[in-house]
């Protein structure tokens, strides 16, 4: 321990201290209980709390089929293909190293030139709204796969234009609270039911004749024309492994507070599916399973990415209503995603400063996001996002950006485990999405269901996104609706001289577009101000010497909550498991 001690004083005391502000190293504005050896075990335990997204991404955006081309008229999307199969498995081992590579060089860097202890990553949510609302599962949909990465590329640049001039902050204000909350309730629902179907999850529904729905469990092997006989139900020991190993066990992890719950959920169900000749084996005696448990075996080893880096496809004329749809879906989500985590975090580690409501750093971490999203379409990947799993690093005393550094490097070794990350089967993670989505949906307390103004487009935003299979069908109608209803009562309010007016119209949730401070960023305002050191914050030591604390409801869920939806109460749910909690 007193090496510990010796080297952390040193190392405050050194370059390293001055630039992460560390305790001790003398900064007008040092963080309190910053220590170098904390930071580092705190990213390696935000690590532990992230690392799932490397195999749920990757199983997600592959369904997607990516850049393979579906020939068979017989079989429209290929579903039984063995060539289109192949090829989507190696769209799958290269969304492993593209998502564990993106998530270190966007962590590290936001550690690195933010100095904020978060860890960023492909969001859930936006990984499946690109696969199966854009793209749609293997290339049904309106979009695609390499011109939706151009949405992204293009989008990522927008959003680097709006953190840097101000406009971020004020767009996100500018959407009702009700819908803003609405959304991640309804992503978190869209997850669930992603989970419980067969091509990504546990396979315990599937689509029926009579219902658009029904309950499924069957193996493979029974289906019927697509429909699961009632002999055969519940009967998928696959399901049952997902269930308990991977759903039950989790969930008893996280009730104890077990650091990377999650993960070691995961873990323990693809362990079990290893071996084959198993009734639950993830590498049964076919082209396709032979040709996976040969990159298998091969434990650790580099994958370069083959067939999504840098094919974006710039000639979008011919998809130019769903070009449009997905830019706009893509940044609105992004925005109120990535500003209502990073606020939250901040509140967490208490790095907000009370007067302005804002964080030091704020537009580095925002501008960070936004590049890292460019550079993840370049990758093939959906869409990044600052991780609300980042409290678990928070709530190990990370402080700093060398959290999220350390967080960084633990990714980037992971890139050299990908057949192992590869080697994860759907019904592995198909809990973990179910998961993610009950904790995105306790956000729904939160709406403000007294003023039907609000409730109703909020109603329909969270209905739509599951029942339609998209996100942006569910937002278009929760803001349509909001429009619609609350202007109607403006018009007969302003008609009727004030007389016609709902009895209640005191409770709607207060709305408005000004922010505190003005829409310009504070280093736009110092320099507009003729200040020649406007890059530099104004000394404030008041928010970087206080102790983390559990989250409150505060502007986070103005500002845009999370749309991983686990952006409240990070310091009574993320710090056991870390899980997404994003």
């Amino acid at each position: 321990m007193r090496f510990i001690e010796t080297w952390n004083a040193k190392i405050a005391a050194g370059p390293v201290g001055r630039w992460f502000q560390l305790e001790g190293s003398g900064h007008p504005r040092e963080r309190k209980g910053s220590l170098f050896f904390t930071e580092l075990r705190a990213g390696l335990v935000a690590f532990f709390a992230m690392a799932y997204i490397i195999s749920v991404n990757a199983s997600i955006v592959s369904a997607s089929g990516g850049t393979c081309v579906c020939r068979n008229e017989a079989d429209p999307v290929c579903e039984t293909d063995d060539d289109y199969l192949l090829c989507v498995a190696e769209i799958n081992r290269d969304m492993v190293t593209a998502t564990a590579a993106i998530s270190a060089l966007a962590t590290f860097f936001m550690g690195l030139l933010a100095n904020m202890p978060v860890g960023v990553a492909p969001g859930m949510g936006l990984n499946a709204y690109f696969t199966y609302s854009v793209v749609g599962f293997h290339g049904s949909g309106a979009v695609p796969y390499e011109v939706a990465l151009t949405a992204i590329f293009i989008e990522g640049f927008v959003f680097f234009g709006l953190a840097l001039l101000g406009l971020r902050q004020w767009l996100a204000r500018a959407i009702p609270r009700c819908i803003k909350l609405a959304t991640g309730v309804g992503i978190g629902l869209f997850l669930t039911l992603i989970g419980l179907t067969y091509g990504e999850g546990i396979g315990l529904i599937v689509g029926a004749t009579e219902t658009p729905l029904e309950l499924a469990g069957c193996a493979e092997e029974h289906f019927k024309n697509g429909l699961c006989p009632s002999e055969h139900k519940m009967r998928n020991p696959r399901m049952w492994i997902g269930i308990f190993c991977g759903g039950i066990l989790t969930v008893m992890l996280m009730m104890y507070r077990f650091k990377g719950a999650i993960l070691a959920g995961i873990l323990l169900v693809s362990i079990i599916s290893w071996p084959r000749d198993t009734a639950v084996t993830y590498f049964p005696n076919t082209n396709v399973g032979n040709s996976k448990f040969e990159f298998f075996k091969k434990v650790v080893d580099f994958h370069p990415i083959q067939r999504t880096l840098n094919v974006q496809d710039w000639n979008v004329g011919g998809y130019s209503g769903a070009f449009g749809l997905a830019f706009i879906t893509f940044l609105y989500v992004d925005i109120l995603d990535c500003t209502g985590t990073l606020y939250s975090m901040a509140r967490f580690a208490n790095l907000i400063d009370e007067e302005t409501q804002d964080f030091e750093g704020s537009s580095v971490a925002y501008m960070v996001d936004a590049l890292s999203i460019s550079v993840g379409a370049v990758f093939g990947t959906p869409p990044v996002t600052a991780f609300v799993e980042s409290g678990a690093g928070i709530s190990e005393g990370g402080k700093t950006g060398l959290t999220a550094m350390s967080t960084g490097l633990c990714f980037f070794i992971s890139i050299f485990f990908a057949p192992i990350f590869a080697s994860i089967p759907p019904w592995a993670t198909g809990c973990v999405l179910i998961l993610v989505g009950s904790m995105m949906v306790r956000a729904v307390v939160e709406i403000n269901w007294r003023y039907i103004g609000d409730a109703i487009p909020a109603f329909i935003t969270l209905a739509l996104m599951p029942f339609t299979y998209s996100i942006a069908d569910g937002l278009i109608g929760g803001v349509c609706s909001y429009i619609l209803i609350n202007t109607l009562i403006w018009v007969l309010e302003k008609v009727s001289g004030g007389r016609i007016v709902p009895h209640n119209k005191h409770e709607k949730d207060p709305w408005t577009w000004r922010i505190p401070g003005g829409i310009l960023p504070p280093w736009v305002r110092r320099l507009l101000k003729g200040k020649k050191d406007f890059w530099r914050a104004v000394e404030n030591t008041s928010a970087s010497n206080a102790e983390p604390r559990p989250l409150e409801k505060t502007a986070s869920s103005e500002q845009g909550g999370s749309m991983n939806g686990k952006d409240r109460d990070v310091g009574e749910t993320i710090t056991p498991h870390g899980g997404k909690s994003s």
